[in-house]
């Protein structure tokens, strides 16, 4: 499974992008919102950080103006990815703007009939949001289920975003039920770091080299005559 970032900050990007772990991002209108900068500068930093897939979200509401701000977003940067909310209208606009070449991620999707409707479309990315529906008590796993076995069974190959990530435990259950991504916060992509026994572990092996000073010297001396050290 890859792993996107969802985010509209630039910083965080920057940050987590040199993990090395990121295979593209979402923003959407509420992320970007809450970043100082033109939007569309931001969109293209992100894109040029993560050199891959980048859902920037269109805001009208109407089929026709929907497609002309998707056909805008596109031109931003090579690999932005129109972001198309689920709807009557957004289907119409994702059919147009699929058969234009330019991919799109439909969000706001909640059940497998909303999915297969969205792939139909053409849609590039299916996002179903997890978080929200186990905020009104329907189990995420459940429909996520659902839409992987359906797509499977008919060969759709639309590709299956699991959004509206919460905790660790959303990115591992849409791993084992074979979504191809996850778009995940900053915040959540952190804590994936953490496990108590590596820390604990951490701790007991730099306690172990500290009590032998000469080890850090010794180290130390391979750095300074390794001819790698010269790259910088």
């Amino acid at each position: 499974m890859r792993l996107f970032i969802d985010t509209g900050s630039v910083a965080e990007v920057e940050e987590i992008s040199r993990w090395g772990v990121l295979a593209g991002a979402t923003t959407n209108p509420s992320l970007l919102a809450k970043e100082h900068g033109d939007p569309g500068e931001i969109v293209r930093r992100i894109c040029d950080l993560v050199g891959g897939p980048v859902s920037a979200e269109v805001v009208s509401t109407e089929p026709a103006a929907m497609v002309a701000e998707g056909r805008a977003l596109r031109e931003l940067h090579e690999h932005v990815t129109v972001k198309v909310p689920f709807d009557e209208a957004g289907l119409e606009a994702t059919h147009t703007l699929t058969g234009e070449g330019i991919a799109v991620n439909m969000t706001l999707v909640f059940s497998a009939n909303q999915a297969m409707l969205a792939a139909g479309a053409g849609a590039t990315y299916v996002s179903c949001f997890m978080g929200r529906l186990d905020d009104i008590s329907v189990d995420s796993g459940a429909v996520v289920a659902e839409i992987v076995e359906c797509f499977r069974a008919t060969g759709v190959t639309s590709e299956i975003i699991a959004a509206s990530i919460r905790h660790p435990e959303h990115v591992i259950t849409a791993a084992s039920l074979g979504c191809e991504i996850a778009t995940v916060p900053g915040k959540v992509l952190k804590q994936m770091l953490e496990h108590p026994l590596t820390a604990a572990g951490a701790e007991r092996f730099r306690a172990d080299w500290e009590s032998r000073p000469e080890f850090g010297e010794w180290l130390r001396g391979l750095v300074e005559h390794s001819p790698a050290s010269s790259k910088g």
